[in-house]
């Protein structure tokens, strides 16, 4: 299929219709198609230039309304949810022991979205937003309204992160109703079951919504069960229509058996196979949100949110050491299996976020400053290098001591500021600053080759961080956005702790520094067109990555985290949608729609040892195109994901012993989902990865690995929904 081709059918749909939309606009006006606040065609559409308190004027945005697309949401199926975001790089891992794929744009590292700022409600919800940025928990899709994107400008009020922010907004109580009852019940190929179960209601002045999730599967590959247990409460005192004030906690319970990653010849032979029986990961997971909102007028909006985040990972596995062909067998002389590696993280970490955002007047132009202060601490417990049992069981008890023993803790203070200063009707600019204090600190020991080495470090970082946003509304409908925003990437924990053998840190890594630009073109006109096509540059300085390096002594191959050197990614990213059927007839029964999701990146090294190479893990070309078909009871999407190839290390190699470092090929993916509406009832099925091919996203250097985690192959779901 030549996608090229495909991608040129909407955009001579959008010249010629915008133009037709522009002409129609001179004559007789257009008007806007308000769906929850978002300007939408079929659930995908642009923030507003505020929101909340929030600045969103000259960035590159989206929001995606959950409930409007036929998805694999009992699976969090993230190619479906998210597929239309171009650029979108999703890592599946599901086979190899994590049901939270990682999510990254513009050429970066997808691994647990370590690039993003992950947020639920507005409140980051990752280990440590700086020393250890990994999603281990996300909502369920049947919980959550909207997907908010906003990409690299997201810096200045969000965190100063090279990836942008993606923000999971939980459903609300139902208005008007003391009651409401939801359950959605799916099954699904390799064992799958989702049971999602939900209330919400208004009492007086108090309002509720709550759910809870359960998911079990046996897995695509053996040794991959999964059980899943997650929850959600929110509790609001409505005070007055000027304020509002709550409290929610969301819990994850999770245990993974991980099958281990292959080799290059593995996965050639047999993707579904194992190469490990006895690895496990439990991860439970505590957030505690208390916030109030205040409107004192029109003009003024105040929010205050404060959040304590406590959960742990541990880990019980035959780790790296041998890489992936390494043989997890029983030996034969002492008739037991060779002791397990243990591992457990402990995280805290308390975050309170104050905006204030004001609209005041500049002679006749409007004009809307927003600010506020963050302050986070975090501290992080490390025990590993523990060596667990011979047996098979999920046991983390050990023999002797530790391998290593680390404390870590981060202080960030964070004040920061955008203006919107309106010229005129049409023009906006907004500039914005944002200052970043960071103090890391570290203590314990590790131990190397039978020697403890003990640490005690201190570490004081200032940053500033300057943007400057434009928007030019050319029309009712459109409008022109441009933006560059200073980003920055501190150390995380991960980087600075070597884990096992197949993998090393350089002593002297340091920070990462860059920005991010974008230039566009986007609209929402009525309820037929939907495009978003713009350009983009991201200088990322000083960038940590991986390395395919030989020991002098062994001269057995190894992976170094190092900085390797500077990158530059740019390109286009390209998003319309055209409803044929409503544009004929916009008062319609029927819809019928295609959309086309592209993005062309080109990432590469500038300097150093690998100028000229690409980045790692990052694709050149990333295109979705899909139809849907749709009225008031039914609804169906087929979407076409086709993702080029990319390397899993900055060498560029196409192989390596371990399947660490190594190439990632190109695939293409087909996924089908339809619902059905009843009044109150909704029957859903669907089918993904169509064709059943086999194909991978990462090489891992460590869990779920070491070494190529393949992706599920063709699998089916069907189920239903009731609303009471």
């Amino acid at each position: 299929m030549n996608f090229k081709k495909l991608l040129c059918i909407p955009v001579i749909l959008l010249v010629s219709h915008s133009t037709i939309a522009q002409k129609r606009d001179s004559i007789i006006g257009l008007n806007e198609v308000i769906i929850r606040g978002y300007k939408t065609v079929n659930g995908v559409g642009h923030l507003p230039e505020t929101k909340d308190g929030i600045v969103y004027a000259g960035k590159k945005n989206e929001v995606i309304l959950v409930d409007s697309l036929d998805a694999n949401k009992a699976l969090n199926n993230t190619r479906q949810i998210l597929g239309r975001v171009p650029g979108l790089n999703i890592v599946e891992t599901e086979t190899g022991g994590f049901t939270a794929n990682g999510i990254a744009t513009r050429g970066l590292n997808p691994v647990q979205s370590i690039e993003m700022n992950t947020r639920q409600n507005g409140y980051n919800i990752s280990a440590d937003v700086y020393g250890y940025n990994e999603a281990y928990y996300l909502p369920p899709m049947e919980a959550v309204k909207s997907i908010e994107l906003v990409r690299g400008a997201a810096s200045l009020q969000f965190g100063s992160q090279f990836g942008g922010l993606v923000n999971y907004v939980i459903e609300d109580a139902p208005k008007n109703k003391p009651f409401e009852f939801v359950t959605s019940q799916t099954l699904g190929s390799f064992g799958l079951y989702n049971s999602f179960n939900s209330v919400g209601g208004n009492y007086k002045k108090i309002s509720y919504y709550g759910f809870l999730q359960y998911r079990y599967m046996d897995g695509y590959r053996p040794n991959s069960q999964q059980s899943q247990l997650s929850g959600y409460g929110k509790v609001q005192y409505n005070h007055s229509d000027k304020l509002n004030f709550g409290v929610e906690y969301s819990l994850l319970r999770n245990k993974i058996k991980m099958p281990g990653g292959l080799t290059d010849e593995q996965f050639s032979k047999n993707p579904e196979q194992s190469t490990r029986s006895r690895n496990w990961l439990k991860t439970p997971w505590n957030i505690i949100t208390a916030y109030a909102n205040y409107i004192p007028s029109k003009t003024t909006v105040i929010s205050l949110k404060s959040t304590y985040l406590f959960g742990s990972r541990s880990i019980v596995w035959r780790n790296e050491d041998g890489g992936a062909a390494a043989v997890d067998d029983i030996d034969p002389v002492t008739n037991q299996y060779v002791p397990r590696e243990v591992g457990k993280q402990d995280f805290n970490n308390s975050t309170t976020e104050l905006r204030i955002s004001k609209q005041y007047n500049i002679g006749n132009n409007k004009a809307t400053v927003a600010g506020g202060v963050r302050f986070s601490y975090g501290w992080f417990k490390r025990l590993g290098g523990g060596e667990g049992t011979t047996d098979s069981d999920f046991d983390l008890s050990i023999t002797g001591n530790w391998g290593y023993d680390l404390d870590f803790t981060t202080i960030n203070l964070a004040p920061f500021v955008e203006n919107i200063f309106r010229l005129g009707d049409r023009f906006s600019v907004t500039p914005g600053f944002r200052f970043e204090y960071l103090n890391s600190t570290a203590k314990g020991y590790k131990t190397e080759d039978g020697v403890k080495i003990n640490s005690k470090e201190s570490r004081d970082r200032y940053i500033p961080l300057a943007g400057l946003g434009l928007e030019y509304k050319t029309s009712r409908n459109t409008n022109i956005y441009g933006n560059i925003s200073q980003a920055y990437r501190p150390i995380d924990y991960g980087e600075l702790e070597p884990f096992g053998t197949t993998s090393r840190i350089d002593p002297n890594l340091k920070d990462a520094s860059g920005y991010n630009a974008d230039l566009g073109y986007r609209a929402t006109i009525k309820n037929y067109l939907n495009f978003d096509i713009g350009a983009f540059y991201l200088a990322y300085n000083d960038r940590i990555g991986t390395v395919l390096k030989n020991d002098p002594v062994t001269n057995e191959e190894y992976t170094l985290r190092t900085n390797v050197a500077n990158s530059v990614h740019k390109g286009i990213e390209s998003y319309v949608e055209f409803n044929l059927l409503k544009f004929i007839n916009q008062e319609s029964e029927f819809g019928l729609s295609i959309f086309n999701s592209f993005a062309y990146i080109d990432a590469k090294y500038t300097s150093g040892e690998f100028k000229g190479n690409r980045v790692e893990t990052a694709t050149e070309t990333i295109n979705r195109v899909g139809l849907i078909f749709n009225n008031e009871r039914f609804s169906t999407t087929f979407q076409v994901n086709s993702v080029g190839d990319a390397f899993g290390d900055a060498t560029n190699t196409r192989q390596s012993d371990g399947a660490v470092a190594g190439y990632i090929p190109a695939y293409t993916v087909l996924d089908l989902s339809a619902s059905y509406r009843i009044k109150n009832f909704v029957l859903k099925l669907g089918a993904n990865n169509l064709t059943d091919k086999q194909y991978f996203t990462r090489r891992a250097d460590e869990y779920p690995g070491p070494g190529i985690i393949p992706s599920v192959g063709r699998s089916l779901y069907a189920g239903f929904t009731a609303k009471f």
